[in-house]
């Protein structure tokens, strides 16, 4: 790697972190955002935070483990291929998915609420809220047995905790892979990893009671679901395909 693009990684890094922070700043607005959507100053002290168990915090909790990992994974890319078009859709998700991590590690601190539930599965709060289609997770259905959803027998293992994660085996291999196999590898874990966290969002959607972490899992489905489009493109035009 050139030493002009190590600086521009060094400061895209930079920026990632910054804005993680200033996201996890602004999430006070959860504190009067409740499911009315109404703030008010001297009530939003009063607001009750949601139940550790409850559709909001697992949310939450789930969701940024999710993102780490797809931040982990654009950065592993970073160092595995010169291609500028895969490196700046790589920054984009590690920046963009760093910041949603830090506003929902956040509101858990707001709502003074574990950031870990020992013994708690991951998902368990699409199961308890959602019914027996697991809240928008049969969407996974038409996925491969690694990536299935909870409602389609997904099991954790390898690493991976939910569904459309990667597999530690999986992430070894993107570590020895290069160039244009590193591209291709990283393109198609990465759609598949958005694949869960669309479902997953999907659920919050329909789920959650606090309305600025609603809007922000809307959010989540409708970009990602852009980026699913812009990945298949890129795949097609290295002669792949999606998993």
């Amino acid at each position: 790697m050139t030493a002009v693009r190590r600086t521009q990684w060094a400061a895209g890094s930079a920026v990632a972190l910054a804005l993680l922070f200033a996201g996890a700043a602004t999430v006070t607005v959860a504190r009067g955002d409740g499911a009315d959507g109404k703030q008010s100053g001297a009530a939003s002290a009063v607001v009750r935070a949601p139940a550790a168990d409850s559709a909001d915090a697992g949310f939450a909790r789930d969701m940024a483990v999710h993102h780490q990992q797809a931040v982990e994974m654009s950065f592993l890319v970073r160092d595995r291929t010169q291609d500028e078009e895969v490196r700046r859709f790589a920054y984009d998700i590690a920046n963009t998915q760093a910041n949603q991590r830090g506003m929902l590690l956040g509101w858990l601190d707001l709502w003074e609420l574990p950031k870990v539930v020992p013994g708690q599965e991951p998902m368990a709060w699409m199961t308890a809220h959602g019914g027996h289609d697991m809240a928008g997770m049969d969407d996974m259905a038409g996925m491969d047995d690694t990536t299935a959803g909870s409602g389609s027998g997904f099991t954790a293992h390898d690493g991976a905790l939910m569904p459309g994660m990667a597999t530690r085996t999986e992430l070894d291999r993107l570590r020895k892979a290069d160039g244009k196999q590193a591209e291709i590898l990283y393109l198609q874990l990465m759609t598949d990893h958005h694949k869960g966290g669309v479902a997953m969002a999907r659920g919050c959607a329909r789920l959650c009671t606090v309305n600025a972490e609603r809007r922000l899992a809307q959010g989540m489905v409708e970009a990602q679901q852009s980026e699913l489009d812009a990945m298949a493109q890129m795949l097609a035009a290295r002669g792949a395909r999606p998993r």
